[in-house]
């Protein structure tokens, strides 16, 4: 962010990482630069405080204009803040894809956020065009937006967010999660122990339980790679993975 003052004298340029008078000609026009800066500055601080996150793949980076306009699109449809901008490869296919994360409403443990995915028509599949009921402006348009879900997890005094937990208890969650982090676990003959160190543990995409079954999802460390389903057991602080499938893009 910059702003820029002039006066008579001088000419000065604010920046959100830099600020810097070029020229004072007397004290007195000096002490009310001083105080422009500070108000300034100030300033500047603020406007650079207020944004939001981007995470953008090499192949999909939005311009300043474009990003214009998803915002405009993400807030005729609800999203009134923004906290971030990601894209993505919509594997195994050339194709691109935009989301839009709204600001989160934090209730105890819940988590809730609207998401919006946006389509831009020169990164999506050949021959795509907006639905009925698409809101549309330029060669981009999106529906409505979703909310979702997620659960605050605590292990050793750090946060996690897992995406759903079904059928299991947070304190059962945060059993599993403190044992995969700490490396505590055993795996049995069948999962391949190379792929286990491919895993992001501090992401938990879910946990499930339906009976004495227990499923625990995570995804790739690799951003856009997939994402592993495993079949564990716990019996105290014994946890064993029986089985792992990985789920390829």
């Amino acid at each position: 962010m910059i702003l820029m003052q002039k006066s008579l004298n001088t000419q000065v340029i604010i920046d959100s990482q830099q600020i810097q008078p070029i020229h004072v000609s007397n004290k007195r026009n000096h002490n009310k630069m001083k105080i422009t800066l500070l108000t300034l500055s100030i300033l500047a601080l603020a406007i650079s405080s207020y944004g939001f996150e981007r995470e953008y793949v090499k192949r999909a980076v939005l311009s300043k204009e474009q990003e214009k306009v998803v915002i405009a699109l993400a807030q005729k449809r609800g999203i009134k803040k923004i906290a971030k901008i990601y894209t993505y490869n919509v594997y195994p296919t050339a194709a691109r894809g935009i989301r839009v994360k709204g600001a989160e409403q934090v209730k105890g443990r819940e988590v809730s956020f609207k998401v919006l995915n946006v389509t831009y028509k020169k990164w999506f599949h050949p021959g795509s065009a907006p639905r009925k009921g698409d809101l549309q402006m330029g060669d981009f348009w999106a529906g409505k937006p979703s909310t979702q879900k997620q659960t605050i997890l605590k292990v050793d005094k750090k946060e996690y967010r897992a995406g759903s937990v079904q059928g299991i208890s947070i304190e059962e969650c945060e059993s599993i999660l403190g044992l995969f982090l700490a490396g505590e676990y055993n795996h049995g003959p069948g999962v391949n122990e190379k792929s286990l160190n491919q895993i992001d543990w501090s992401n938990p995409n879910g946990f499930r339980k339906r009976g004495d079954t227990i499923s625990v999802g995570f995804p790739h460390k690799n951003a856009g790679s997939g994402f592993f389903d495993l079949q564990i057991k716990l019996d105290g602080k014994q946890l064993t993975i029986n089985q792992m499938f990985q789920a390829l893009p």
